[in-house]
């Protein structure tokens, strides 16, 4: 007898634990303030109806949710709610939801709300039609529209999945960021809530007031108004174009940096620059790069290219100043030189050489402590160059002897092929000078002296001189006149650095080192917001139908992608 009783006391515990684990498991709803509950079997079979009155609502708990609604449908053997009218719903402190329309399934957790939906996490707020909340996964998800608006923007876009825990909406198709300074465009763009980080992946536009930036993934701090975009990225603004293989942009400091592979391209002034280092500051209109750094203009349809340790570009778009410094070389089809610095403006058409200068226009080297060279501003052909000081041309014949003059100064001008077509030497004027015969053999050397000389050249050799004014030379025989003799005092022919093409430019150059480019990671391939380890179960009196709850094809990223390209093919 006393074990039957035991057997009945443990029984009668068992079935209370039973009981307890299936009322902790059990939809609960109340009715209070005068509202009321009944049974409508003909309308709702298998469910009870609450209502509330007033400001009391009918209330609704399971499993730390609550809910509150004007109206409710409770299928307790299902153990599925659908509620109506100014619904509320809460999760702790992470979720506050509102909606026209809602149903929860107490079996898999699942709800989902229609009819201008409104859920707030902390920092954030969305807007939507439809929505869909998984509190098994701790996701949210819809597919017909959405906006979040956080502290600094508003998000948009066609799809759109809010992972809770992570504080993390993934937003695809048609996204579009707004921001009193700018917008984002893109296709799929993850938004971290409590940082304002975002993630852009494929193709995508940030664009301001004075600039724009384009990737194909990127980074960009909504709340600190600065990114880092990498593949096929480019900033452009003030009818510049920077691209890289690496940009960073901060708008607050109107400062953009490339890095690898760079190309600051001038569409009003119709000149690259390139590197694999640059600094853009946009309020200073200025452009700083190095690491093989190249600018190249064209004039009269032949290009300039200037290669510098350091380059640097300022000035509005009408009036440009291009800086080189520190082993400056210059290429141009019939011009080449070098010097330790250049500066040349775009509005004066002149280009300074300073120290150490040399340049060489067909077989004429001309060296001096400062080489001006003057374009026509309108038809942006050469014009006419200056030596100061120590101007000193060296003429290199075709039988290897160097005819050599020197002055205090050098006045030379072009022609319309860009060519030296006349060059006047004043004042302490030296010269030593080779003649030859028809069958160039060397029949005397003329040295002398004046007080100016003019020099007529012919397909880029000298052809003409003309000493003026205090005259002082004599003819010696080749014999009289050794070897030591043959030169005149500063001589200093320069034809092994010459620049003979544009490759030239980085002659005896090592290859530059390139910076590691940090990447940003892929996006990770998130599991189907409606996979479950086994199949929903979908309540006979809910809204929602079996092809609701899969993952429509043309809502998967890979698609989006692929109609995109189609579309900008």
């Amino acid at each position: 007898m006393k074990n039957l009783i035991w057997l009945l006391v443990l029984c009668n515990v068992c079935l209370c634990i039973g009981q307890t684990q299936t009322n902790d498991s059990l939809i609960k709803v109340t009715s209070a303030g005068g509202g009321f509950s009944q049974i409508n079997e003909e309308l709702f079979p298998g469910g009870v109806v609450y209502a509330g009155t007033g400001k009391n609502q009918v209330y609704v708990q399971h499993k730390g949710i609550q809910m509150w609604c004007d109206r409710a449908v409770f299928y307790r053997q299902d153990n599925f709610i659908r509620t109506f009218g100014n619904v509320r719903m809460n999760q702790g402190d992470s979720i506050r939801m509102s909606s026209e329309k809602a149903e929860y399934n107490g079996k898999t957790q699942f709800a989902f709300a229609s009819g201008n939906v409104d859920m707030k996490n902390p920092g954030t707020t969305l807007k939507t039609d439809s929505l869909f909340f998984d509190r098994a996964k701790q996701q949210a998800y819809y597919r017909s529209g959405g906006t979040v608006t956080d502290t600094a923007s508003t998000l948009k876009s066609r799809i759109g999945r809010y992972f809770i825990a992570e504080k993390r909406y993934q937003f695809l198709e048609n996204v579009k960021v707004t921001n009193p300074e700018y917008t984002i465009d893109s296709d799929h763009l993850n938004f971290y809530t409590e940082t304002g980080h975002t993630y852009m992946y494929g193709p995508s536009t940030i664009k301001g007031k004075t600039s724009t930036v384009y990737c194909e993934r990127g980074f960009y701090d909504t709340r600190a108004d600065e990114g880092y975009f990498i593949k096929n990225s480019r900033i452009d603004y003030n009818n510049r174009t920077v691209t890289g293989d690496s940009l960073y942009f901060n708008r607050a400091r109107s400062f953009a940096s490339a890095t690898n592979n760079i190309v600051v391209t001038d569409t009003i002034n119709k000149s690259v620059i390139k590197g694999h280092y640059a600094e853009v500051y946009r309020a200073k209109d200025s452009v700083f790069i190095t690491k093989r750094a190249v600018a190249i203009s064209i004039q009269n349809q032949d290009s300039v290219y200037i290669h510098a340790d350091k380059l640097m570009v300022t000035g509005p778009e009408d009036d440009r100043i291009v800086r080189g410094f520190y082993d400056v070389r210059l290429f141009k089809s019939d011009l080449s030189g070098r010097c330790d610095s250049i500066i040349t403006r775009q509005s004066t058409g002149l280009t300074k050489m300073i120290t150490q200068p040399v340049l060489w226009s067909g077989k004429s080297q001309l060296t001096g402590d400062s080489i001006h060279i003057q374009s026509n501003t309108k038809t942006e052909k050469l014009d006419s160059l200056r030596v100061f000081y120590n101007a000193f041309i060296i003429d290199q014949d075709s039988s290897g002897g160097f005819n050599q003059i020197k002055g205090k100064e050098l006045l030379g001008k072009f022609n319309d092929s860009s060519e030296l077509e006349v060059v006047n030497v004043n004042k302490n004027v030296e010269n030593l000078v080779y003649s030859r015969n028809e069958e160039q053999q060397l029949i005397g050397i003329n040295k002398g002296t004046s007080g100016r000389m003019e020099i007529l050249f012919d397909n880029k050799e000298m052809s003409i001189i003309t000493n003026l004014d205090n005259v002082e030379d004599i003819t010696y025989p080749p014999d009289e006149l050794p070897e030591n003799a043959r030169t005149l005092r500063g001589f200093i022919w320069r034809g092994d650095e010459m620049i003979a093409t544009k490759e030239d430019l980085f002659k005896g150059k090592p290859a530059p080192v390139l910076t590691p480019i940090q990447g940003i990671p892929l996006p990770q391939i998130e599991e189907d917001f409606f996979k479950q380890d086994k199949k929903f179960e979908i309540n006979k009196n809910s809204r929602l139908k079996e092809k609701d709850l899969k993952t429509r094809a043309t809502d998967t990223p890979d698609y989006i992608r692929k109609k995109k390209a189609g579309n900008e093919g």
